[in-house]
């Protein structure tokens, strides 16, 4: 219920990729993907996520690439035009 509530608050699917060099071989890029919902442009959550890791892990960022997504579309919201019941 609360993914729905914040879908309908603006926020979006978003997906980021993360590369960052292997703490102990530098010349090693290592991917993470991180998703949750966020609010484009500014990404917040995303940026407080990136914020975390650069002050708590050991591996340095090289490139982070985002893909958003809006869950619920105005073609998948619409009223029933017939309601019945079955006995």
């Amino acid at each position: 219920m609360a993914d729905l509530r914040k879908q309908l608050a603006d926020f979006r699917l978003t997906t980021a990729q993360i590369y960052y060099h292997m703490p102990d071989h530098q010349s090693l890029l290592q991917e993470y993907i991180w998703q949750d919902y966020d609010i484009s442009p500014q990404f917040p959550v995303l940026k407080k996520f990136l914020d975390f890791w650069v002050e708590e892990i050991e591996g340095t960022l090289h490139s982070v690439y985002v893909a958003k997504r809006k869950l619920i579309t105005d073609s998948d919201m619409g009223f029933a035009d017939f309601e019945c019941t079955l006995n």
